[in-house]
Parts: C-alpha cells; sequence; structure tokens
C-alpha cells in the first residue's frame, strides 16, 4: 500500500506523546507513521482499515497500531452531516522505544516488550480484561508526565505482552517503511468507494475515479490494498451489513439492499464466506455473546 507518510510533532522533552482528540470525525485518510500507537475510542464509530484489514470500531474499542502499518478509521456518514451534534474522541498514546537509545530492547527484560511491538506491526484489536484494564490506564498516562509517564507505559506494555487478548488484523505483516506515492491517488478511490458502496458501483467507474484504464486500475487497486476491488468493496458492504443487523433491527432483506445488494442470494453468499456465518446465524451468535457478558 502507498498511504500517507503522517509525521506526529513532538517535542524533545517526550518519548511519549498522549493525543486528546475531539472532533466531528475522525482523520480518515489512509496514511502511516514510524511511532507505534495506542488508540482508545472514547466516542464515535464506523470503518477502520488495518493492514488488509476491514472491520467496525465503536466506543471502548482500543487498537494497537505498529510503526508504518497503513490504516485509518472513518467515521460513519451520519458523523459529516453539517447539522449533527455528535463528535468522534479519542486517547492517542505515541511512543518510539527504538529511539530511546541503541540497544534499548535488547535488554533481556524487554524481550517480551519487543516481541509486542513486532507483532503490532499487524495491527491489534485488544479485547475483554485487558480492554477495560487498558482502558482506564490510559487516561492515568494523560495525567502523568516525564518519566513517570514512560515506566508507567512500560508496565502496560509488559502486562500486554502476557496477555491472550490481543487479536491481529492484518494477514500481513507490514515491517517496511511504505513509499509516500500515489497517495491522493489512493485516498481520492478509497473514499468513493466509502461514499458509494450502497449503490451498484461498477469497476468503469472506480477506474474513472483513479484516472486510470481498467487494466492498469485492477494492477494498481490490488497493488496498494492487497485485495481486488471486488474484496474491497464487499468487505466494506458486509462491515455495514452486520452492524445494521445487530443495532438497526432491519430485516436481512433490508440490510442487504441497504448495503449494496440486489439479489438476496448473492448477499447471503458473500455473508458467509467473509464473516463465516449466514445473517441469521450471525444474528443469533450476536445476541448469545451479548446475554453472556451481561
Amino acid at each position: 500500500m502507498k498511504p500517507l507518510l503522517f509525521k506526529i510533532a513532538k517535542t524533545e522533552e517526550e518519548s511519549v506523546r498522549i493525543l486528546q482528540e475531539d472532533y466531528p470525525y475522525f482523520y480518515d485518510n489512509l496514511h502511516y507513521h514510524s511511532e507505534t500507537q495506542i488508540m482508545v475510542i472514547l466516542e464515535g464509530e464506523g470503518t477502520y482499515f488495518v493492514g488488509d484489514a476491514i472491520g467496525n470500531f465503536k466506543a471502548g474499542d482500543i487498537f494497537i497500531l505498529g510503526s508504518n502499518l497503513p490504516h485509518f478509521f472513518r467515521s460513519d456518514k451520519i458523523y459529516y452531516e453539517e447539522n449533527t451534534s455528535l463528535r468522534s474522541k479519542n486517547i492517542s498514546i505515541i511512543f518510539s522505544l527504538e529511539s530511546l537509545s541503541e540497544g534499548f530492547l535488547e535488554i533481556p527484560e524487554f524481550h517480551a516488550i519487543k516481541q509486542l511491538l513486532y507483532y503490532s506491526k499487524r495491527g491489534l484489536m485488544v479485547h475483554g480484561n485487558a480492554r477495560n484494564k487498558l482502558f482506564k490506564s490510559a487516561n492515568k498516562l494523560a495525567s502523568k508526565k516525564g518519566i513517570d509517564r514512560l515506566i508507567y507505559l512500560l508496565k502496560q506494555l509488559q502486562k500486554l505482552s502476557k496477555s491472550n487478548e490481543l487479536l491481529a488484523l492484518s494477514h500481513i505483516d507490514f515491517d517496511h517503511e511504505p513509499k509516500p506515492t500515489d497517495t491522493k491517488k489512493v485516498n481520492i478511490v478509497i473514499n468513493f468507494i466509502m461514499e458509494n458502496f450502497a449503490k451498484d458501483i461498477s469497476l468503469s467507474e472506480a477506474a474513472d475515479v483513479a484516472n486510470l484504464s481498467i487494466n492498469a486500475f485492477c494492477r494498481f487497486f490490488k497493488q496498494h490494498t492487497r485485495k481486488t476491488f471486488s474484496q474491497f468493496l464487499n468487505e466494506i458492504r458486509i462491515g455495514h451489513a452486520c452492524k445494521q443487523l445487530i443495532e438497526e433491527g432491519y430485516s436481512v432483506k433490508e440490510v442487504a439492499f441497504d448495503s449494496g445488494y440486489y439479489n438476496i442470494s448473492y448477499f447471503n453468499r458473500q455473508f458467509k464466506a467473509i464473516t463465516g456465518y449466514t445473517p441469521s446465524e450471525y444474528i443469533k451468535t450476536h445476541k448469545q455473546n451479548h446475554n453472556r457478558a451481561s
């Protein structure tokens, strides 16, 4: 993928930066940065793209985004409306332990943390009790300064390194720094898809947006997303369908149409291929999990 290189401002006095953001919607351009980022969603919901993974996010979710990992968090359409009072809030913990000193992470006591940071290059989603503890710790970390902040962060990373409640999102490791080329074109195409996925988008329309021939566009899109255009579009659509099935109470037929599918059989096949469940099985499984949690 050729995303935007995002340079995070910092001072010489900070090795751990805390950003507390409150905007109408999240920063939605595909980008990467050399630092590791722990992102705690306080308010807002939408679609994430992390590495080659696509899914939904909501308030309370926590992500660990490793060095040079392409990602974006796009808020749902309602957050872009002019008269909405909805907000998108998060705490981001941004750091680069590798830059503290040469060989810092080679100390035996930091071996587990080093492994965690390498693992985070695929993007991690924190679940269960680990998520609840980290949610509280993020607020504490924001109140600490200087060496106290660094020490507290190391303690939290050590705890996370022992957790079995971390889910790797991307199927591909992003262990090299991407070249920041074709950024504008990639984001224009992705924004076009995100804004129009409920419509009957054709391959030729997407190619026109990128100002490429169909053959050139297919190569371009696969190179930069590790997915075909059809795969990407179906995953965005099914992610939207999943959210509606469990939150809106619509019928399967209504959800299919609203997600851009005009053939119910095709919708059911795509839903099963991507989620592993039929729509009715998905609803039943979600209800069972929700009842256990409560």
